[in-house]
């Protein structure tokens, strides 16, 4: 009769099709039957952090979520930070592991229910009798509420007879979030008004509309109002029209994208948290910009938004769009898209030249709307009268920097000429995130993905092709590491290697240093010895796991990415660049950190 762990990995295979994870006593009988009994493909990692990583970046390169397995007791202390992560960044994911005996902890066992819990993530334990029941609530918790779960499997149950496996109903998911009531109706008229008689509209998206599918409704809008678009570095390349779209927010974006946006006078934010870094610190709006905000969370999330409302982001943007063609004037008796007037949320609600209590740019809280103005004009729109292309421009950089090593500015552009065009990048964390983000544009945001910034973490890269290469298996997966969290992940490069083979690169930044806190610290006068790494060969370590490394000093030494990007992947290995770059050039975000701390 299948046992317990067969009723939990048979009624996860239905839902699940992959699986990451080290096996171990814990989980033992449970990667037996996924193995022999189901058709879900189970990929080894080598590190119970990089089962974990491999599930978070499956569900961002793909939407479908994904499982991790570990062991008890060390197996599961080793997930804790991944699994940190995947609770800040919001990534549905179920880890499977062993518990303590229900007879109680043995020496070795800790209190996983309350370490799960410490990192936000909910515990669901298995019985003899519930097995099958348990895992599809564990699923439908994680889809959700878009968090990881841990699975958990006591290990004196995980082999006892648990008879038939039960038929298990799908997990069921919550409906896009609609706007409802009398408030949120008159804040979508306030906000088609307020666009309609925009003189320089713009609009900025996130993951959340991404997640939302609202690519195609927030063009519409984009098209209906003459607006131009950007997006948080999650959300990068979910606006159709690329002609229009100043890139990526923040410290990441380009200094003449960043003026443009602070002409804007009124400007919709959908699906966007508005954090410190999409924000520049308090200063990507202007203090006069009028500042609206859609998305699922309870309340909005910056002190410059004068307007929210809570809902999903594509079904408010074609709401916006419905309202805009049925003519919608103003808060104070709109017409709404039925043509039926409605009164505004409230007597404030109608003074659009109402003074804002909140904190303006620069913090002085004495923020003041702009005057009410006229209809856009009939002419150009603001987006036709700008040269977007020369306002997202980043500077070129040089062939090599002062102290005779690659600058990391124009090595970016040239990997960015070179890279297969069908590509997913998977970021680790450190100084360096900023040139891939500046230099390398994507197609949607589930091509760029950042797994360990949500936890401000380091060395989850490697894992992180394992779960890209799993979800999309036809396009090349590009990493980008430091030799920081290269070194910390190390034990998964064989996994990527293995994992991707000729369709998986990565580009190893190695500037012999953790170079944020160089850059944050050592201006500050600290002793720099702990932050200096002894300079590593990462093409040596690559070719000892079957991979082919290249040591890039000058801009000519990427000439093999060129010959190896137009070779058959199937006869070609995976690439390890390591370049060889400057400590000195400090990227704008971190100058923008570093001028905030200062």
């Amino acid at each position: 009769m299948p046992s317990v762990s067969a009723h939990v990995a048979l009624t996860l295979a239905q839902h699940i099709d992959a699986v990451f994870g080290v096996m171990g006593n814990g989980n033992a009988y449970f990667l037996d039957a996924l193995e022999t009994q189901t058709d879900a493909v189970f990929t080894a990692v080598r590190h119970e952090q990089g089962a974990v990583v491999a599930a978070d970046a499956h569900y961002r390169a793909s939407g479908r979520i994904a499982a991790a397995t570990s062991t008890y007791g060390a197996g599961f202390t080793n997930t804790i930070t991944a699994l940190a992560e995947a609770v800040q960044a919001r990534i549905p994911l179920v880890l499977v592991v062993g518990d303590e005996p229900t007879s109680g902890p043995r020496p070795w066992d800790v209190d996983q229910i309350a370490l799960a819990s410490a990192v936000g993530a909910r515990t669901y334990t298995t019985g003899r009798a519930d097995a099958a029941a348990t895992t599809v609530i564990a699923i439908e918790h994680a889809l959700t509420y878009r968090v990881p779960v841990v699975l958990a499997i006591p290990y004196d149950v995980a082999a006892l007879d648990a008879g038939p496996v039960p038929p298990a109903p799908s997990p069921r998911v919550p409906a896009p979030l609609t706007p409802k009531g009398e408030f949120a109706a008159g804040m979508l008229d306030e906000i088609a008004s307020a666009l309609r008689d925009a003189e320089r509209p713009f609009l900025l998206a996130g993951r959340g509309a991404w997640l939302a599918d609202a690519g195609a409704a927030l063009g519409a809008l984009a098209d209906a109002t003459g607006a131009l678009t950007a997006s948080s570095a999650l959300g990068r390349g979910v606006f159709p029209d690329a002609r229009y779209d100043l890139g990526v927010t923040g410290g990441f974006g380009a200094d003449g994208a960043m003026e443009l946006i602070r002409e804007a006078d009124v400007a919709v934010v959908f699906g966007a948290s508005l954090n410190q870094f999409t924000m520049r610190f308090g200063e990507l709006f202007a203090p006069g910009t009028r500042v609206f905000q859609v998305d699922v969370a309870p309340a909005a999330t910056h002190a410059h938004v004068s307007g929210f409302v809570r809902g999903d982001a594509r079904v408010v943007a074609e709401e916006l769009v419905a309202r805009l063609a049925a003519g919608v004037r103003s808060a104070s008796g709109t017409m709404s898209a039925s043509g039926a007037a409605s009164a505004p949320a409230s007597e404030a609600d109608a003074r659009p030249e109402r003074r804002s209590t909140a904190a303006s740019a620069d913090g002085s809280g004495d923020s003041v709307r702009p005057e009410p103005t006229s209809p856009r004009p009939a002419g150009t729109p603001w987006r036709e009268r700008v040269d977007v292309a020369a306002a997202r421009a980043y500077a070129p950089g040089d062939e090599l920097a002062a102290d005779g090593r690659l600058d990391p500015r124009s090595a970016a552009r040239r990997i960015a000429a070179l890279l297969p065009e069908d590509r997913v990048v998977v970021s680790d964390g450190g100084h360096f995130i900023g040139w891939a983000n500046m230099y390398w544009p994507v197609a949607a945001p589930d091509r760029m993905m950042m797994v360990g910034t949500a936890f401000q973490s380091i060395g989850q890269g490697w894992p992180s092709v394992v779960g890209a290469a799993r979800a999309r298996p036809d396009s090349t997966v590009v990493l980008t590491t430091g030799d920081g969290g290269g070194l910390m992940a190390i034990a998964d490069l064989e996994s990527a290697v293995r994992a991707a083979g000729g369709k998986g690169m990565a580009v190893v930044w190695n500037d012999a240093a953790y170079g944020a806190e160089v850059n944050l610290y050592g201006l500050k006068g600290l002793a720099e010895g702990p932050m200096r790494i002894p300079e590593v060969d990462f093409a040596a370590l690559g070719a000892a796991v079957g991979a082919e490394g290249v040591v890039v000093r000058t801009l000519a030494d990427l000439d093999r990415l060129e010959t190896w990007a137009a070779e058959d992947p199937a006869e070609r290995r995976f690439l390890v660049l390591d370049l060889r770059i400057s400590g000195d050039v400090i990227a704008p975000y971190q100058q923008e950190i570093i001028r905030v701390n200062s």
